[in-house]
């Protein structure tokens, strides 16, 4: 009886000693979360959650979707909202957070990669953060419409001051539009301050402006109210994608906005964020970035090598010599430069579109116009002014998305020099009859 006993004890260890074994073996191989913060679209998003959690089936991604300002409140909290990873298209997101300590050293090698292209750095100097895509700013336009007005397909930002294309350029306004900004200061990199707001105050008299929430630059272009619209190429080529008629050029002059990701110093899974920065910046990962819903531009050179005909390489136009915008020079003085497009062209734009009509008219008439050009496209500081910290620091850092502000005393002033010199071009008109 006794054996009996002991035997059938025997089997109920051993059968719990099996039944423990099995839960230990499937809790190692339940996939552990990586939160991930991040603003991009869905469909962006989903394709890359699905090649990871196949490339790792350990990790299992979880998103949480913040817009720029509100990822940076998040970050901001002492727990960091259990993020893991935060990774978006928010340069000056990454450089504010990196400031109040929000990240950890990657945990990668970056020797590897390059760290510029052209003149964008692809990351901070101190490994917090890395960039691992990028996004290029030009011309939507739409061939047929141009084609039957007989105005060719513009190349560089000069050729959108034609007369021609008078109320047909759709815009984003910068001081109101997240990914609009970089575009002011493309101009103004590539010709300087002076002959850069001249270029301006042109093509604003020739744009529809677009606000932020109204409608999209695309939909301007598609809908034929515009046949060229200035914006930044993915938007465009999600258009594309579902079958819009449309094309995007990249203009001689243009520069590129980095994508970032960086680790939260809090990371409750920071293996599993290093597995995810891994996989994003592998081959296989920048390769998915040429996927029709994506459609961003790869990091890495070797992922261009089976790129179609004709694809837009980075890399190829840095050598070229046409990227030469630094981001990181222009961004503390974003906030400054698109306060001024405002000012200076936005806000009085119904009137600025009348002077320049007349400015062309007189010039066609063979009258000297050039002390009233200069009056249309002055703006109301200097570079030198622009680019001192205390005028930056009184404009602010606008965030992406960040809410409506009423303009400061310095900018109220910036108004008023520009409407001074409206007015005087305005009397020289009528000096001249025209």
């Amino acid at each position: 009886m006794n054996r009996l006993v002991n035997r059938n004890r025997r089997l109920l260890l051993l059968g719990a000693a099996s039944l423990a074994l099995a839960g230990s073996r499937c809790a190692l191989a339940a996939p552990t979360a990586v939160t991930v913060v991040t603003s991009y679209p869905d469909e962006f998003v989903s394709r890359i959650q699905a090649a990871f959690e196949k490339a790792n089936p350990q990790y299992r991604m979880q998103v949480v979707w913040r817009m720029p300002n509100d990822a940076y409140d998040t970050l901001s909290q002492p727990d960091q909202g259990l993020a893991d990873v935060y990774w978006s298209a928010s340069p000056r997101s990454f450089a504010r957070l990196a400031a109040n300590g929000a990240w950890q050293k990657l945990p990668i090698d970056r020797r590897q990669l390059p760290r510029r292209i052209g003149n964008t750095a692809l990351g901070d100097a101190e490994d917090f953060y890395t960039a691992t895509e990028v996004a290029g700013f030009g011309f939507a336009v739409a061939p047929e419409l141009l084609a039957a007005r007989g105005i060719p397909i513009p190349v560089d930002w000069s050729d959108l001051a034609d007369p021609r294309l008078a109320g047909l350029i759709a815009m984003p306004v910068p001081a109101r539009v997240g990914f609009a900004p970089p575009i002011v200061e493309i101009v103004l990199q590539a010709l300087g301050w002076e002959r850069g707001w001249a270029l301006w105050s042109e093509i604003a008299a020739n744009a529809r402006f677009v606000e932020r929430g109204s409608t999209f630059v695309t939909d301007e272009i598609v809908s034929g109210r515009c046949a060229v619209g200035i914006s930044i190429d993915f938007f465009v080529n999600s258009a594309i994608a579902n079958g819009a008629p449309i094309r995007f050029v990249y203009p001689r002059h243009t520069g590129l906005n980095p994508a970032h990701i960086a680790v939260a110093r809090h990371a409750p899974n920071p293996r599993g964020a290093a597995a995810f920065i891994d996989f994003m910046l592998s081959p296989a990962g920048q390769r998915l970035l040429a996927h029709p819903d994506i459609r961003r531009l790869a990091i890495r050179p070797d992922a261009y090598a089976q790129a179609p005909a004709g694809s837009f390489d980075p890399f190829v136009a840095a050598r070229q010599g046409g990227l030469q915008f630094d981001s990181d020079a222009a961004r503390p003085r974003l906030a400054t430069t698109a306060a001024i497009f405002q000012h200076l062209l936005v806000d009085p734009q119904d009137e600025l579109k009348t002077l320049w009509q007349r400015t062309r008219q007189a010039e066609a008439g063979g009258r000297d116009t050039r002390a009233i050009r200069a009056l249309l496209g002055r703006p109301p500081i200097d570079e030198a002014t622009a680019n001192q910290p205390e005028i930056q620091r009184q404009i602010g850092n606008r965030l992406e998305g960040s809410g409506e502000r009423q303009p400061s005393p310095l900018e109220l002033a910036w108004r008023d020099s520009c409407r001074d010199h409206r007015t005087e071009a305005r009397r020289q008109l009528d000096e001249i009859g025209a």
